[in-house]
């Protein structure tokens, strides 16, 4: 028997929590062929270290296999193999004995968060070190303390996946998330967890109008190298994309617009928002922080927006090891599931079409007018009237639905019926 939905994507968060990730890595791999166990047809590919991707070059490829920290009684105070956000991502390797001032400098705490350990990376920067709560950092004793962190960099590749759903149309609506830090479910889990879903309900729809592009990738290094190999496609086919990340809590929603603020997927999130009553938080896209900074950089200009439960860097949890399992619910992820697939349903259902018959028919004569008028009959009448009225061939229906104050999805019925009793036709075949 098939588990509620809700339970299996907290379940794939649960399942991929303690697999250490970083932008490169055997966990990055492991990641991904997860998630191509879920989505079969999906693509892992890969980008050599050294590669040029714009003003970046992809990095050495970085695994680690053990690190800790042995007090001067002989006793692993830190090891990464409890807690995979002790060791700063793409630490060098190491094996030193330290006395404890010199080891300060090299351990990293939250004074304000004293029970968290902080997640901390150098990617760019060959460094090392390790991450601690404040409590246990306090109740360091003075002494020698052995440091030992084995990894290692490769002349490798950085990977990640794609999956392409061919609709009827060649547009395309594009949805990015990543795959690239450890144990944080928040921030990292319920991005991949929550598109995983969304593309397997996809793919349990037959004769979709638009084609949907899926990328599971590395945050900021990832969008970057896409964007150097896709950028022509993406502009020429691209009608709408969201990037999806921080959508397991169970706080209010938040929207961070494009940097245009008017793209299709901005009136899509707005509108599904809205209709929902669902409350939420809109951002600025100066508050901008994930890969939308890529998407929609100058000469870039995608239309990606986001929809998000709480924005990453707005809660307390984030980047910490407090961004655990206890963090998201089923009922966040699943609330934030359905938001997106009713976001992809208002893309599905959005067309243009224009009046076939000139000055306002007749409804009677067709059987659109109700022989009784009651409140919901007029109002049926009403709506219909009023789509009428703005289907002009120009306008789409999102369009339409937002000035006539109506949830595009409620007008399919009465579109089918236009169309059936040749009063409209479809612009966009």
């Amino acid at each position: 028997m098939n588990k509620p939905k809700e339970n299996q994507i907290y379940d794939l968060c649960c399942e991929l929590f303690p697999i250490n990730r970083s932008i490169t890595g055997a966990g990055v791999r492991e990641t991904l062929s997860i998630l191509q166990r879920e989505l079969p047809d999906f693509n892992i590919r890969e980008i050599p270290s050294g590669t040029n991707c714009f003003d970046w070059i992809i990095p050495d490829e970085w695994n680690i296999k053990d690190a800790y920290i042995i007090d001067p009684d002989g006793n692993k105070i830190i090891d990464f193999k409890e807690n995979n956000l002790h060791v700063v991502g793409y630490s060098t390797p190491i094996d030193l004995t330290l006395s404890l001032d010199k080891l300060k400098n090299k351990l990293y705490s939250l004074p304000d968060q004293p029970t968290a350990i902080p997640y901390i990376t150098s990617y760019y920067e060959r460094d090392w070190g390790f991450c601690i709560s404040e409590e246990q950092k306090k109740n360091l004793k003075n002494g020698n303390y052995r440091v030992f962190i084995d990894s290692e960099f490769t002349n490798g590749v950085m990977n990640y996946g794609e999956l392409f759903l061919e609709g009827s149309s060649t547009d395309e609506v594009f949805l990015s998330t990543y795959i690239c830090h450890p144990s944080m479910a928040n921030n990292e889990l319920s991005g991949p967890a929550v598109t995983t879903h969304i593309a397997k309900h996809l793919q349990s729809i037959k004769n979709r109008r638009n084609s949907y592009r899926f990328i599971f990738i590395p945050e900021t290094i990832g969008s970057i190298a896409y964007l150097s190999k896709n950028l022509d496609h993406l502009k020429e086919n691209m009608i709408a994309g969201f990037n999806v990340t921080c959508v397991g809590d169970n706080n209010n929603y938040s929207y961070l617009p494009s940097r245009n603020e008017k793209t299709l997927a901005d009136k899509v999130a707005l509108h599904v928002l809205n209709h929902l009553k669902i409350n939420y938080k809109k951002y600025s896209f100066l508050d901008r922080g994930s890969d939308e900074r890529q998407y929609c950089y100058p000469g870039i200009d995608l239309p990606v927006a986001s929809i998000m439960r709480s924005k990453y860097g707005s809660y307390d949890e984030y980047h910490t090891s407090l961004d655990d399992l206890s963090f998201i619910s089923m009922e966040g992820l699943n609330g934030a599931y359905n938001v997106y697939i009713k976001a992809i349903e208002s893309l599905e259902l959005n067309q243009r079409f224009k009046n076939i018959v000139l000055c306002e028919p007749q409804l009677s004569k067709r059987g659109l007018y109700p022989s009784l008028s009651t409140k919901e009959s007029n109002e049926n009448v009403d709506t219909m009237m009023d789509l009428l009225t703005y289907i002009d061939g120009d306008s789409d229906l999102l369009s339409i639905a937002e000035k006539i104050n109506k949830p595009i999805w409620e007008l399919t019925e009465i579109i089918d019926s236009l169309k059936d009793s040749n009063l409209i036709t479809s612009v966009d075949s």
